[in-house]
């Protein structure tokens, strides 16, 4: 593997683990020639996926593109990298078992919505209005309104998971009086 800094292709691997369930090994190398440690992961080249656009255009699946629609979603949100990262993997799984050769798009984005309405609302109603084009604020009500429908359907209070992790988080330190 070619060292990210100085370019030489002789390094010393450290340390190999599997990550993303099994899907794929994590190894951190050092290069023998500057020292530079990095990180570089392994996994199974499958034959590459195709989505199928609405517009009828074939577009090559991308692992960063969904992640990085997933990530925007959850900006500012209590959601971890490695939580992103492990929804980002149950998507993918879930499509290439259903899938062959060609997605389509609104299964994609119909994984997502699922995915993100489990993990968090705030969320769920951002990709909701990018995914379902949200054109004014009462369709963001609108999708707001069906949030609690269904919490309260559930038996939940709405807000209720954000009120518990608010309760067990650790309360922030008193600001000093100058």
């Amino acid at each position: 593997m070619r060292c990210p800094s100085c370019g030489e292709d002789d390094d010393k691997v450290l340390e190999s683990r599997a990550v993303r369930g099994g899907a794929a090994i994590r190894r951190r190398r050092t290069c023998l020639r500057c020292g530079h440690r990095f990180t570089t992961y392994e996994e199974v080249l499958r034959d590459s996926l195709m989505v199928a656009k609405r517009d009828g255009r074939l577009e090559e699946f991308s692992r960063a593109k969904l992640e990085n629609g997933i990530q925007r979603s959850c900006l500012k949100r209590p959601i971890s990298m490695q939580r992103i990262a492990y929804v980002v993997d149950r998507i993918i799984e879930g499509l290439e078992s259903r899938y062959e050769m060609e997605i389509p798009a609104q299964a994609i984005g119909d994984a997502v919505m699922a995915e993100l309405l489990r993990l968090d609302e705030v969320a769920y109603v951002r990709y909701a209005s990018i995914y379902r084009h949200f054109e004014n604020l009462e369709q963001f009500v609108s999708e707001v309104r069906a949030l609690r429908e269904r919490d309260r359907a559930a038996g939940a209070e709405p807000g209720a998971e954000e009120a518990a992790a608010a309760a067990t988080a650790p309360s922030p330190a008193p600001e000093e009086e100058a």
